[in-house]
């Protein structure tokens, strides 16, 4: 009988949260010592890291999510919140509808940048110089990947993403600190420069490439670049969601029902 109960208690395993009646403890933490104690930053940090930072990490990492949160009803994670909302569904199918959005071209470009940096660094390591190991990763980034460097341009902020150079004057500022390296905000300026230079004017750094900056100073892998995204984009998509339920609408589209999508297709039957 125990090594059947064993084998249900084993059947999932967690270092995460700890629970039985009347206790809770989170990576070892009793819950009534983290609420009123702990940031939502500082929660975040010690539920995906198992540690807890030291103020100014937090700060940091608060920045890179407070930059995140919305970019208007034009993103289409934003967007599609936005309409499942006058489908008649919950609060919480409105979050997953925007949440689900968030893939490889929209959502997933501070996944991306932190990649490449993640392979510049490694190279350096490696013993090639910075500007050396840009090139390369660069080389390596278009022959799988093409001509679009994830983390800089904009198609809507031109010169310049608003959000991007205060989160590198932070982490500047952090690195003078001590609290990081600055070696990945030296590989971020440098890919900047890179890209600016190969095609003949400067190009902007923007959300993604600074965020993507931040998360790999502060040590998360590349892959949780896109899930600390998804949980900061999600404000956004919560606020919008809840807005448009507030101003009503039923079954709103992508654009004003006089308005019809062009035809293409054949004009009369064979």
């Amino acid at each position: 009988m125990s090594e059947d109960v064993n084998e249900v208690r084993n059947w999932w395993r967690t270092s995460i949260i700890d629970m039985e009646p009347g206790r809770i403890a989170f990576r070892g933490y009793p819950i009534e010592d983290l609420i009123g104690n702990v940031s939502f930053a500082e929660m975040i940090w010690l539920m995906v890291r198992g540690d807890r930072p030291s103020p100014a990490q937090a700060a940091l990492l608060e920045a890179a999510l407070v930059a995140g949160v919305d970019h208007g009803p034009q993103a289409p994670s934003i967007a599609a919140a936005r309409m499942a909302a006058t489908c008649g569904v919950g609060l919480n199918n409105v979050l997953a509808t925007g949440v689900n959005m968030l893939g490889d071209v929209h959502g997933g470009a501070g996944e991306q940048c932190a990649e490449l940096y993640t392979d510049i660094a490694e190279r350096i390591d490696a013993g090639a110089e910075l500007w050396a190991a840009v090139e390369g990763a660069l080389a390596a980034w278009r022959e799988t990947r093409g001509k679009i460097v994830s983390g800089f341009g904009h198609r809507f902020h031109k010169p310049t993403d608003p959000r991007a150079p205060r989160l590198m004057a932070l982490v500047r500022e952090a690195a003078s600190a001590g609290v990081v390296s600055g070696q990945y905000a030296e590989i971020g300026e440098a890919v900047q420069s890179a890209i600016g230079e190969a095609r003949g004017t400067p190009i902007a750094m923007n959300i993604d490439g600074a965020t993507a900056v931040i998360f790999c100073e502060l040590g998360f892998p590349p892959p949780l670049a896109r899930g600390l995204f998804c949980l900061s984009r999600s404000v956004g998509v919560l606020a919008h969601g809840w807005e448009q339920m507030q101003q009503g609408g039923r079954n709103k589209g992508p654009m004003p029902p006089r308005f019809l999508p062009s035809y293409d297709g054949r004009k009369t039957p064979d």
